[in-house]
């Protein structure tokens, strides 16, 4: 099964890093969208279902919280898994997201391990975890 996965972060470089990363966890990928703050990433889901969904936290226009809320109070969307990929990592922060519905946390600068990791976890797919 090959899966469509969304990328939200407001560097292009991290899109592109993380990009890269999924692709190398050896699960097979039909399409990968990206998007530079949660509002585009809101118009991304147009026609695109992904099934897993990459999300950093501090973003212009709208950030991953209000992204996260957003789907959460969709009824599309609420059920689509969301990992928050930042550097930010505050206990209060934390539990608002794990209050949001967020299914896991990685923390930047992150190792290829900890997304295919997160992968398999949330999709129920082998990876190359163990293989960079």
């Amino acid at each position: 099964m090959a899966y469509n996965i969304l990328i939200v972060d407001d560097s292009a470089l991290t899109r592109t890093v993380m990009e890269r990363t999924v692709r190398m966890c050896g699960v097979e990928v039909s399409e990968i969208r990206m998007a530079e703050h949660g509002k585009a990433a809101l118009d991304a889901l147009n026609g695109f279902w992904p099934d897993i969904v990459f999300c950093d936290i501090n973003m212009p226009v709208m950030d991953g919280l209000q992204f996260v809320q957003a789907l959460q109070n969709s009824e599309e969307w609420h059920d689509l898994p969301v990992v928050i990929v930042s550097t930010e990592g505050s206990e209060t922060r934390m539990e608002e997201l794990r209050r949001s519905g967020v299914q896991g946390y990685i923390r930047k600068p992150f190792a290829p391990e900890e997304v295919a990791a997160m992968i398999q976890q949330i999709l129920g797919v082998q990876s190359n975890a163990g293989q960079f």
